[in-house]
């Protein structure tokens, strides 16, 4: 093999690795909001009206992840954009939990959220071990962007008017188990990361 043909092959393989580590910061950056919103809601320093919004920006954000992965690859744009989003959410995020609005960390309705964004967190967590297992494809990984984007538009909209009834968080959990079966079912397919 001549120099210029390794050299092609070379940046081949470091564009891949850049494309798919872009991914796994992106996954981690979920993880991180999530886990964030998490502690705000256990520290009553976010409600639950806040924490639904802050949800549905998060549904935002996994979203544009999803449609920048249609096509496999995350270009350098689409991650310009995402990150630029990603930043408004973790500024929410934390204007939102030094506003001097308080939430009842232990109020059914915050633990019912409570426990929905804690299987975010797992839920995205997965995901992220998927990429760097090589057990998903970026495309399997937008599509689950995708089914994450879906379970943070309902969990937004059960807790738009500050409360989520018990029969809301049925329709959320329904929602996250077909979306684990999602994950499970794309990390154990056959297709892998090559």
């Amino acid at each position: 093999m001549n120099t210029s043909r390794i050299l092609i092959a070379l940046l081949f393989g470091s564009a891949i690795a850049t494309a798919a580590q872009a991914q796994q910061t992106a996954v981690q950056r979920d993880v991180n909001q999530q886990e964030r919103i998490q502690q705000g809601l256990q520290s009553g320093q976010l409600s639950t009206k806040e924490a639904s919004q802050l949800e549905h920006e998060q549904a935002h954000v996994d979203k544009m992840e999803s449609n920048a992965l249609k096509n496999g690859n995350m270009s350098q744009q689409e991650r310009n954009r995402i990150n630029s989003a990603q930043n408004r959410v973790s500024q929410d995020i934390s204007r939102d939990k030094h506003n001097g609005v308080v939430g009842n960390p232990n109020s059914a309705s915050s633990q019912r959220m409570q426990a929905d964004v804690q299987r975010n967190i797992n839920q995205e967590q997965r995901i992220k071990q998927g990429l760097a297992s090589g057990s998903l494809t970026n495309r399997e990984a937008g599509r689950l962007e995708n089914g994450q984007a879906h379970v943070d538009r309902r969990e937004a909209r059960a807790g738009a008017d500050g409360h989520v009834g018990a029969r809301e968080q049925r329709a959320i959990q329904s929602a996250e188990n077909r979306q684990s079966g999602h994950i499970y079912h794309e990390k154990h397919d056959r297709a892998h990361k090559g």
